[in-house]
């Protein structure tokens, strides 16, 4: 009778897949209202800059794709938070929480330091990339002063990946949208000199995303103050050796490649784009623009998928796991299929949102459905190695975007661009097959690694 019972009251296939499908929507949703805040504070910054002066704009451009070119891979390693975290609330271990967040805190401290001299010497090679002597002066003035904002960058992006491990991601959502209204009101004061400030120009807006990212880290600690406090109590002394960053490290620095190796991608590409005329690399900036924009959903289902998977994996439920991959990939691919029909079908009524020059909208109207394309796969490899991530499996997606990237992806539009004669379509079909090849990979990596049982970190590190 008892078993009657507990099989009637068993959830359906059916019910699990839904209670999960909005588990990952609600979780994922802020996530993304955080990851295009971010995205807007970068337009809001050029949007300024531009009424300020031609010049203006271009360092500011060139100085905040460097700036946050470099950030990319300390950022990227400190994603480490996300299985570590994910598994241990999954497990109800609140010590092991706090011991990784401990970490995470430090790490950002300590990797702040090295960037930050980087940052501050970075003329000489913005020099040596062509640029203009006055363009690169300023892009160097601007990543300067930006630096001041690489110490509360990186603890942000540690508390928030460590909040988001345990599904709580309102506070950033709320420190994100404070942030940039600081952004707005700064960039405004500091580049025209309003309310008694000089006119500081690009330096400026530079100092406007520095105090930005102060405003982001106090907004977030505020926002999160109950668990941040729990979570910072207790002793220090077990993270403050060298040997407890190892486990973060080895974790985080495969994860800081692969990030970094995709945005160093886009950066290749826009220069190479560049080489085929202003025309093309101007219709390659709308398509790309566009393209970034509907990434950020699938980029926030990714973080929804490092923690659903990373909780089922901490509490030993692989099937859960399974079940928080499945539904993660089916969502992020469905909102790409709603992109790419967009992209494929209104190709010139999207370009004339960015600009009325009808040899522009003549290049990204072809450029778009290549897009398309594009869509699908990119949605498929960010999830797929979000959900890896939840698994701590984070060298192979390194590795793989190291071939799928810059042996096959780049090499590939590059011939088919200069050699083949197809121009900037050419360098797009490159990007859509190393995408392509590298989210199948993923996707094979993960149905293998979750077809068995999953140990934690804890586990392997003690096996």
């Amino acid at each position: 009778m008892t078993a009657q019972v507990c099989q009637h009251h068993r959830p359906s296939p059916f019910s699990l897949l839904k209670r999960e499908a909005v588990a990952v929507a609600r979780l994922a949703t802020p996530v993304v209202l955080v990851q295009i805040g971010m995205m807007l504070m970068g337009t809001v910054d050029a949007m300024m800059l531009g009424r300020h002066s031609e010049l203006a704009l271009a360092a500011g451009a060139l100085g905040n794709s460097v700036s946050f070119g470099l950030i990319t891979f300390p950022m990227g390693m400190l994603m480490a938070l996300d299985p570590l975290v994910a598994q241990a609330h999954g497990a109800a271990s609140h010590v092991r929480i706090g011991k990784h967040f401990k970490q995470g805190l430090i790490l950002a401290a300590v990797l702040a330091i090295p960037l930050s001299a980087v940052m501050w010497q970075t003329e000489g090679l913005l020099l040596l990339t062509g640029q203009r002597p006055q363009i690169a002066a300023d892009g160097a003035a601007y990543i300067r002063v930006i630096a001041a904002g690489n110490l509360p960058f990186l603890l942000f992006v540690a508390v928030r990946q460590t909040l988001q491990a345990m599904s709580l991601v309102r506070p950033a959502a709320i420190a994100i949208v404070i942030a940039n209204l600081v952004n707005v009101v700064a960039n405004y004061t500091l580049i025209f000199g309003h309310f008694g400030f000089p006119a500081l120009g690009v330096v400026g807006s530079a100092w406007a995303t520095s105090l930005s990212r102060w405003v982001m880290l106090l907004g977030l600690v505020a926002a999160a103050s109950p668990v941040v406090r729990r979570y910072l109590a207790g002793s220090w002394r077990q993270v403050l050796v060298p040997r407890a960053l190892w486990q973060p490290l080895r974790l985080g620095i495969p994860i800081g490649m692969q990030v970094s190796l995709e945005m160093w991608l886009f950066a290749a590409v826009a220069l190479l784009m560049g080489n085929l005329g202003p025309r093309e690399l101007a219709a390659h900036q709308i398509a790309l623009t566009l393209a970034a924009l509907s990434f950020m959903v699938p980029l926030g289902i990714s973080g929804a998928a490092a923690t659903r998977v990373g909780n089922a994996i901490g509490r030993g439920d692989t099937g859960g796991a399974r079940r928080s991959a499945l539904v993660c990939l089916t969502l992020g691919t469905a909102v790409m299929s709603i992109s790419a029909l967009t992209f494929a079908l209104v190709p010139e009524h999207l370009a004339r949102w960015f600009t009325p020059e009808a040899g522009v909208i003549a290049v990204a109207v072809i450029l778009l459905p290549v897009a398309a394309a594009f869509q699908i796969f990119d949605g498929l490899q960010v999830v797929a190695i979000g959900a890896l991530r939840g698994a701590a499996d984070t060298r192979f997606p390194a590795a793989i975007a190291l071939v799928g990237y810059w042996f096959l992806g780049l090499p590939l539009g590059a011939f088919l661009a200069f050699r083949a004669d197809l121009g900037p379509r050419g360098l797009w079909w490159g990007l859509t097959m190393g995408l392509g090849s590298v989210g199948i990979l993923v996707v094979a990596r993960l149905w293998v690694r979750l077809r068995s049982p999953v140990n934690a970190v804890a586990d392997q590190d003690r096996g």
